[in-house]
């Protein structure tokens, strides 16, 4: 059971609520009202989702024999499970797939309630799912967008849909927040293990396009991002207290200096891999609280 819930990877869930945050805040800025029974199924099935996620990977990764040859970090590489108990294999994919299983089973019940618009997102995030690891990682592009469309997009979205929230431009402007900074924690995450992963036969974009040119798309995103608050802000969809949202991409700065300087070691220091995972969370969580409360 241990290793089973060490699957899960824990510390990493903290994103689920920070991008349905980002949902809820939309919806209120939107003038919509918030049930809290379907705040809880939505926050249940996107935890389930991303526990999902995060387990079928850690079994397709052990099968594959990828977690026998990753540099581990606090953030990347896995989190050394499997390897260590290779008799939980088959719980770990049980795991991966009821947690699926309950996702769909909410999202189905939102449909029945006459949510449609959660189709299309819904189906998005399960193909994202299922494929992530073994398909969409060997498409460059794909691989580089489906982290940010599937909590970005199909997470905050749904959120907002879930809630019987109409489409606002408020709303997608939210989603594309975490949608460019989630490509950039994925992104950021897969250098220290290009080597293994290109071993295993995975085709990413690192190892399609190199370090150099991954690190200016890293950037490129971190901009479009700022971009992003500032026109919300200056429009009128979002509050002005948007404009603090900026202030945790200073620590997305941080980290693209890090990995210009140190490329595929960056991993070696582990406080560049800290900073990513801050802007990642903290940028959406400000912006979040300000729809909320502005």
């Amino acid at each position: 059971m241990q290793t089973v819930l060490q699957t899960a990877r824990g510390p990493f869930l903290i994103l689920t609520p920070v991008c349905v945050l980002t949902g809820i805040g939309a919806v209120a800025a939107s003038g919509d009202s918030i049930s809290l029974t379907a705040l809880l199924l939505v926050l249940t099935g996107a935890l389930c989702a991303h526990i999902s996620v995060n387990a079928l990977n850690e079994y397709l990764d052990f099968r594959s024999g990828l977690d026998l040859h990753t540099r581990r970090t606090p953030f990347s590489g896995g989190s050394g499970a499997l390897p260590r108990n290779p008799g939980a294999a088959g719980p770990v994919l049980a795991f991966g797939v009821v947690t699926l299983l309950i996702t769909v089973l909410i999202g189905l019940y939102f449909l029945w309630q006459g949510e449609y618009g959660l189709l299309p997102l819904g189906l998005a995030g399960v193909l994202i799912i299922i494929f992530y690891t073994r398909q969409i990682n060997r498409l460059p592009w794909l691989c580089l967008i489906a982290p940010g469309t599937g909590f970005g997009l199909a997470m905050v979205a749904g959120t907002a849909y879930a809630m019987g929230s109409s489409d606002s431009t408020t709303l997608w402007l939210a989603a594309l927040v975490p949608f460019f900074l989630v490509n950039n924690l994925l992104l950021l995450n897969q250098y220290p293990d290009i080597a293994a992963d290109k071993a295993a036969g995975r085709y990413h974009f690192p190892i399609a396009y190199g370090v150099a040119r991954s690190t200016q798309m890293y950037g490129l995103f971190l901009l479009a991002s700022a971009a992003v608050i500032i026109a919300g802000a200056v429009s009128g969809w979002f509050p002005l207290w948007s404009l603090l949202s900026l202030l945790p991409l200073a620590l997305g700065v941080i980290a693209w200096q890090g990995a210009r300087k140190l490329g595929d070691k960056i991993g070696e220091q582990p406080q560049f891999m800290a900073a990513n995972v801050g802007t990642t969370l903290l940028t959406p969580a400000v912006l979040g609280l300000s729809l909320l409360l502005g």
